[in-house]
């Protein structure tokens, strides 16, 4: 299996070389806000490009049966490690969503942080494709974007998306239920820079 998406780096040999910003920062605070505020139940849960497994590790110690993939071997292999150490079971997959094997029944729940924003521009009818096979009306899928109104020079932080963009793309097997701003948290790094953020939260219609 390749680990590249269409346009896109390797990823897998980005994991293995360390040279993954994206693990720098932290979308939990987005994440736990709406699961409070929508007051989403514990439940099925799938997460799309999971990389090495902390948010669903997350999603898993809140009660959530977790499904979670990624491209790159190396990540899941680090998932797996860290949800031993955890104590907690995922049912984590190395896969590329283009050709993932059938999941079982539509999830209720969707979750990815970056996903959407790395592959809108050359596979995002696959993307919805999949979409369409994994979630059923009703369903809801959060995603977090980079956001177009960062300030930060454009070679800075993750791909950046508009918000008529996101909602063009997304209708209309998706209805907008809330575009707020948020910010991919430095984690490690409490003063650092904290890029700009779509919390997009949709309702499969």
């Amino acid at each position: 299996m390749s680990t590249t998406l269409p346009g896109s780096l390797d990823w897998n040999a980005r994991y293995l070389s360390g040279d993954t910003p994206w693990n720098q920062h932290s979308t939990l605070h987005a994440l736990d806000r709406v699961l409070r505020e929508w007051r989403i139940g514990p439940g099925r849960a799938l997460e799309m490009g999971c990389g090495t497994g902390a948010n669903a590790v997350h999603l898993t110690r809140r009660g959530y049966a977790v499904t979670a993939f990624d491209l790159a071997p190396r990540a899941i292999d680090l998932a797996r490690t860290l949800a031993a150490q955890a104590g907690v079971r995922i049912d984590f997959r190395v896969a590329d969503f283009r050709q993932l094997p059938d999941l079982g029944l539509p999830f209720p729940f969707v979750y990815d942080s970056g996903l959407y924003h790395c592959v809108r521009r050359e596979a995002l009818d696959d993307r919805l494709a999949f979409l369409g096979r994994t979630t059923q009306p009703g369903s809801l899928w959060l995603t977090l974007a980079g956001n177009a109104n960062e300030t930060q020079p454009g070679e800075k932080g993750p791909p950046r998306v508009r918000a008529a963009e996101l909602c063009a793309e997304l209708e209309p097997m998706f209805e907008l239920v809330e575009l707020p701003e948020t910010h991919f948290e430095a984690a490690e790094q409490p003063n650092g820079w904290h890029p700009l953020a779509w919390s997009a939260l949709l309702r499969r219609r």
